[in-house]
């Protein structure tokens, strides 16, 4: 089970809220009855309040890929396993307190009475009575949606599996002839986008982790990998007219298994794009020379528009369309303006809200409004001439993910606003944007579980995706 913590890429969110309450290098928990509420604090943001997993994985599936004894265990915690994404907590927690958080890991009585409320019927907001149902259920960590017609859906499952909903329906099997994924930490089968002419050329794009090769770090042998972009076709239920249109170069794979990015949107114009986390290595947003950090533009077939602001420039990524962006989870075109927008994960503290232009830098990791997770400071400096603001930003983060103005006629109050879901914090914003400034925000579902993508159906209702619990929400009236 602790390899789940081992495996916590970018866990380090799950301590936000731990450390922002901590005014020593130790914690101030009484070790005999508080360890539950801190392993809410410290853990359950990443591997979830029933322990079933988030950003990292389950800690309820029985592997023990270190050691399952409390030493072992002790250990991980202690001095932790920087190739999976897990910090030490040596000088964080006392040692009495990491025993207790074993002891607690180790019960699995206790663990297992961890529950959460039920997913509530009815929501009411600022505006509507919003009517809740559970549309898809019995999904393995779903990370996307999107509709190939009024009666059928996609939904990737991060680990490797792309599954149909027809007639509300979901189909036990999945569409085979896939091509592999690299599903390690948080990467996996990630974002599925429909061709936006679909009637007349029915492209499916997905985004995924592609591993290529095996090195070896510190006695341990892993496989570097990055964002990759294909399209193909389903007929008959499998994956077909394979084409790769984005690979980056070998010699910029990551062994890191977090910061992905991986969503697809496109314009009015349709020129498609795409997002690509750092990855892991913070000074490469700034490189455009290098892919990761970045949000990319091409052509649906793959090729480079010549008014891409850094074509023809030597020793650059020609696909760049804006560098500096820390992971962004969260792309979404204005359905009036054609405006891009992102939302992407900050470190402890600042998710940040960008409205993306051409050329443009962000800022990451020169500019930030957060902390490191350790607390460390990751830079002074919240601004700087030739790096842009964000348009909106959190603090504390909320773990922002998937994004979407909507589109539809059931809410037409909410037409053209932002939808905006979040991880950490198990909830969905509503953000009313205008002449490109957020003028309020409303909570418009919390707590039913961790929201990883959002999008307007054919029928003008919000689909909601929890990875975890495997479900996709319809709300509607």
């Amino acid at each position: 089970m602790i390899n789940k913590f081992l495996l916590l890429s970018s866990a380090f969110l799950a301590c936000s809220l731990y450390w922002v309450s901590c005014t020593s290098t130790t914690s101030h928990v009484d070790t005999e009855t508080d360890v539950p509420e801190t392993f809410m604090k410290l853990c359950a943001s990443c591997h979830g309040e029933d322990l079933t997993g988030g950003i990292a994985q389950s800690l309820l599936d029985g592997s023990w890929q270190f050691g399952s004894g409390r030493s072992d265990i002790m250990r991980s915690i202690k001095f932790g396993y920087p190739h999976h994404g897990m910090p030490s907590w040596g000088a964080m927690l006392a040692d009495a307190e990491i025993d207790s958080l074993v002891s607690f890991l180790m019960n699995e009585e206790a663990r297992l009475g961890i529950s959460k409320p039920s997913i509530p019927a009815t929501l009411e907001t600022q505006d509507y009575s919003v009517k809740v149902e559970e549309w898809a259920d019995g999904l393995d960590i779903p990370w996307s949606i999107d509709f190939a017609g009024p009666n059928r859906a996609l939904i990737t499952e991060r680990g490797g599996r792309l599954r149909i909903v027809e007639d509300g329906v979901l189909l036990p099997d999945s569409v085979a002839g896939i091509p592999k994924v690299q599903a390690r930490g948080q990467g996996g089968l990630l974002d599925v986008a429909v061709d936006p002419n679909y009637d007349s050329e029915p492209w499916i794009y997905l985004a995924f982790s592609h591993g290529q090769g095996t090195v070896v770090e510190d006695g341990e042998e892993l496989v570097p990998s990055m964002t990759s972009i294909v399209r193909g076709k389903i007929i008959d239920k499998t994956w077909s007219d394979h084409e790769v249109i984005f690979e980056a170069p070998y010699e910029t794979y990551k062994t890191a298994r977090w910061h992905f990015g991986s969503r697809i949107v496109f314009d009015p114009e349709g020129y498609l794009y795409f997002s690509i986390g750092d990855r892991g290595t913070s000074e490469d947003a700034q490189d455009i020379g290098k892919p990761n950090g970045k949000v990319h533009r091409i052509h649906r077939d793959g090729r480079i528009p010549r008014s891409n602001p850094f074509y023809g420039q030597s020793d650059v990524a020609q696909t760049i369309y804006s560098y500096g962006n820390r992971n962004p989870q969260g792309l979404a075109v204005h359905p009036e303006t054609g405006h891009l927008w992102a939302t992407e994960h900050g470190p402890l503290g600042g998710d940040e809200l960008n409205l993306i232009l051409p050329g443009r830098n962000y800022g990451w990791p020169v500019i930030s409004y957060g902390i490191n997770y350790n607390g460390a400071i990751i830079t002074e400096l919240t601004r700087k001439e030739g790096m842009e603001q964000p348009i909106f930003f959190w603090k504390p983060s909320i773990a922002t993910c998937g994004l979407d103005f909507y589109r539809g006629d059931i809410f037409p109050k909410w037409k053209n606003r932002l939808l905006v879901g979040a991880l950490k914090m198990e909830e969905l914003q509503l953000l009313d944007i205008e002449k490109d400034r957020v003028m309020y925000r409303q909570t418009i579902l919390k707590n039913a579980g961790r929201v990883r993508d959002v999008t307007t159906g054919p029928d003008g209702a919000i689909y909601v995706v929890l990875n975890r619990p495997g479900k996709v929400l319809r709300l509607s009236q």
